[in-house]
C-alpha cells in the first residue's frame, strides 16, 4: 500500500479529528486560555482515556466537541473539530441539535445535574427518543426504555420513580442509559466514576465496557485516575496546559520506557503496593497561569529536565510507532 493510500485508510478510520483547537473563556477579569492548540484523533470504536490534572482542559474539550461552552463566555477562536467528515464548528445549531444525543452523547460528572428531579427517570429517557426518533411508534419507544434500563441493571418497574429515590450509583446508571438509548457513535464520559466508591466504580466501568461492545460506540473517558484508564481504555492522551503532551496505546504509555516528564510525574504520584512503602513524589509547583500563553513548553516551569530554551521555544512532537511525545528531550539537544 502506498503512503498516500495508507494515510487515506487511516483518515477513514477516524471518527473524530481535532486540529489546533484554541478555546478561551472571556471573564470580567481576564481572558483564560483553556485550550492552546490541542490536536486529537479518535478512531471508530476506540476507547480513549483523556487524563490530566484538574484545570488541564479535559472537560472544556468535551464541551467544545458538543459546542456547549458557556454562552457569551466560552469561545472557540481557532482550529477544527471534524466528526465523520463534518467540521462541527461550521455547522448550524440545527445540525448540532440533531447530533447531540443521537450521534454524540455525554455522561457528566455529577448525575444529579443531568437528571430533572421533577420528572420520572423513564420519562427522561423517553425524552431522548422523542427528540431524535419522532417517527418511532410509542410502543417501540417504551420497549427501548425498558430494554436500556434492563441493560444498565435497573428493573423496568422502577421507571416511574424519581431521581431522589435512587442511590448515587443507580443515578449514574440512569445517566448512562440516557446517553446510550439512542445508540450513539461517540460517548463522552466526563469523570463518570469520581463520586462513587471503588466497588460501584468497578461495576460502572464493567457496564460501560459491555454497552460499548454492544453498540460499538467509540468512548472518550475523561479522568484523572490512571488506574481507571488502564482498566478500561486501549489508548491514552495526556493533557496539560490545554495541549496533548503525550499520546499512544495503553501499553506504550504504561511501559514507562519513554514518557513526557509530566506523564512520568503522574505515575510517580501513584502508590506501589508491591514494594515497601516510600514517600510519594508529587509534581512540584502549580499549573501554568491560564491567562498567559507561554512562548515555549507549557510544562517548563515544573519540569526537572527543563533546559533554558524550553521556556522560549515551543516543542515539536517526537513520534515512534504511533506513540507521540511533545517534548524537547526527545527531539533535540541544546545548541542544535
Amino acid at each position: 500500500m502506498s503512503e498516500k493510500n495508507r494515510e487515506r485508510a487511516q483518515e477513514s478510520e477516524n471518527l473524530l479529528e481535532i486540529s489546533d483547537l484554541h478555546v478561551q473563556y472571556n471573564t470580567d477579569d481576564a481572558v483564560v486560555h483553556a485550550l492552546n492548540g490541542l490536536s486529537l484523533k479518535v478512531k471508530k470504536g476506540a476507547k480513549l482515556g483523556l487524563v490530566g490534572e484538574t484545570g488541564a482542559g479535559k472537560t472544556t474539550l468535551a464541551l467544545s466537541i458538543l459546542r456547549l461552552l458557556p454562552a457569551r463566555v466560552g469561545e472557540i477562536t481557532q482550529g477544527s473539530i471534524v466528526y465523520d467528515k463534518d467540521n462541527l464548528l461550521k455547522q448550524p445549531e440545527s445540525f448540532m441539535l440533531g447530533l447531540r444525543g443521537e450521534k454524540i452523547s455525554m455522561i457528566f460528572q455529577d448525575p444529579m445535574t443531568s437528571l430533572n428531579p421533577t420528572h420520572t427517570v423513564g420519562d427522561q429517557i423517553l425524552e431522548v427518543l422523542d427528540l431524535h426518533f419522532k417517527e418511532m411508534p410509542k410502543e417501540e419507544k417504551n420497549r427501548k426504555v425498558d430494554e436500556i434500563l434492563t441493560l444498565v441493571g435497573i428493573p423496568p418497574a422502577r421507571k416511574n420513580e424519581f431521581p431522589h429515590q435512587f442511590s448515587g450509583g443507580m443515578k449514574q446508571r440512569i445517566v448512562i442509559a440516557m446517553a446510550l438509548v439512542a445508540e450513539p457513535e461517540l460517548l463522552l464520559a466526563d469523570e463518570p466514576t469520581t463520586a462513587l466508591d471503588v466497588t460501584i466504580q468497578a461495576q460502572i466501568l464493567e457496564l460501560m465496557r459491555d454497552l460499548k461492545e454492544k453498540y460499538n460506540s467509540a468512548v472518550i473517558l475523561i479522568t484523572h485516575d490512571l488506574g481507571v484508564v488502564a482498566q478500561f481504555c486501549d489508548s491514552v492522551a495526556v493533557v496539560y496546559g490545554g495541549r496533548v503532551v503525550e499520546y499512544g496505546s495503553v501499553e506504550q504509555i504504561y511501559a514507562r520506557e519513554k514518557n513526557h516528564p509530566y506523564t512520568a510525574g503522574l505515575f510517580s504520584c501513584i502508590p506501589d503496593l508491591t514494594i515497601k512503602a516510600k514517600r510519594l513524589t508529587p509534581i512540584e509547583g502549580r499549573m501554568a497561569d491560564p491567562r498567559i500563553v507561554p512562548a515555549g513548553c507549557c510544562f517548563a516551569d515544573r519540569c526537572e529536565h527543563c533546559m533554558e530554551f524550553c521556556k522560549n521555544k515551543a516543542p515539536s512532537v517526537y513520534e515512534e510507532d504511533g506513540h507521540g511525545i511533545l517534548c524537547h528531550l526527545f527531539t533535540e539537544k541544546e545548541g542544535e
